[in-house]
């Protein structure tokens, strides 16, 4: 399984991006995906997520600002991030809880991404 996280890059505030998170392999089923980031010498905090029933939970600061949606067939996770802050800047990580089939069973997992960078600055 992996998770391929694309979008990121260097905007300026008031600016906008979207990000994308593919997940490939062999996989039965996928539940809950989220965005995390982290900035540097801070822990990783979620972002945003989203479940398998379209239940979505947000960061209190970027509620409002940013929108999480998913491509249940295509199994790919969006972030549009609109009126970016320069405290927005961050790695930000694909997370995705699954169960892949392996041979003759089932393995459920939690998975990440590599992460992609958006930083903002003027």
């Amino acid at each position: 399984v992996t998770l391929e996280e694309s979008g990121g890059g260097s905007v300026q505030p008031g600016g906008s991006l979207k990000l994308a998170c593919v997940v490939s392999g062999n996989i039965f089923s996928v539940d809950t995906m989220g965005w995390y980031r982290q900035a540097p010498g801070q822990q990783r905090e979620l972002v945003a997520s989203l479940t398998d029933r379209g239940e979505s939970n947000y960061a209190d600061d970027v509620r409002g600002r940013f929108t999480v949606s998913r491509d249940y067939s295509e199994n790919t996770l969006y972030l549009q991030m609109n009126d970016l802050k320069p405290e927005d800047t961050a790695n930000y990580y694909c997370n995705a809880n699954l169960t892949e089939r392996i041979d003759y069973y089932y393995q459920f997992g939690i998975h990440w991404g590599q992460g992609t960078p958006v930083t903002v600055s003027s």
